[in-house]
């Protein structure tokens, strides 16, 4: 079964995107992910193709209408196959993260509603059981390019679309870890040399310099992440 995105929007015409280019676009021609985009105003009920509101309670902005969201959600369900989850894409979503992507990733697919205005009319999150995701602690003008990166993530996964499928064991989040440092010719650039062991041509010390390199960046840059390594 080929993995499928579909994309509830107002702007449709932000995909591929950047996902039209580099693997995930080879692997969007070649036929190994699938990608549909739903234009949420087909589903608006007047001439204006209104899809928003002002909150309820007052306030700045707007809220895009329950309604709507959900004739958009709805349609895109009968094309999806079981066990296809609905998201969206939130900053006060959960945030995204690699294993929530490889659990992604295993699914038929995703439906991702991206937000604009304000939000969206909590009833539909709530009626069409919706879960929100965060790609992290900030806010975009909408969801489209949250949406593009959850994608990304994914895609890259999937069978056949990585170059190197072993390289996806060693990087960064794959063991818990972030990713040791790389290094290429030249051996001394700007009076920098590559470490020794690297050219040692001992695969065992290789593996220990890089394990001994990932738990040092882990421990200085993400200590949440290695405080939660060391509970398991």
């Amino acid at each position: 079964m080929t993995w499928r995105a579909t994309v509830l929007t107002l702007f449709p015409e932000m995909f591929p995107g950047t996902l039209g280019s580099s693997l995930a676009g080879k692997a969007l021609a070649d036929g190994k992910w699938a990608l549909e985009t739903i234009d949420i105003r087909d589903f608006a009920t007047d001439k204006h193709r209104s899809v928003d509101d002002t909150p309820a309670g007052g306030g700045a902005g707007m809220v895009m209408r329950a309604d709507i969201a959900a004739a958009a959600i709805d349609a895109a369900r009968v094309n999806a196959a079981p066990g296809t989850p609905t998201l969206y894409l939130s900053p006060r979503g959960t945030p995204l993260t690699q294993d929530r992507v490889r659990t992604l990733a295993q699914a038929p697919g995703a439906i991702l509603l991206c937000g604009r205005f304000e939000g969206i009319d909590q009833r539909v999150l709530d009626a069409r059981n919706v879960e929100e995701v965060s790609i992290g602690d900030y806010v975009l003008s909408g969801g489209e390019l949250a949406a593009q990166v959850l994608i990304d993530a994914c895609v890259r996964l999937l069978p056949g679309v990585a170059g190197n499928e072993g390289s996806l064991a060693e990087e960064s989040f794959a063991s818990g870890l972030l990713e040791y440092p790389h290094y290429t010719r030249p051996r001394e650039w700007e009076g920098r040399t590559i470490p020794d062991v690297l050219l040692s041509g001992d695969h065992r010390k290789i593996a220990e310099w890089r394990r001994e390199q990932a738990e040092a960046l882990t421990k200085t840059r993400r200590p949440d992440l290695w405080a939660k390594l060391k509970r398991k």
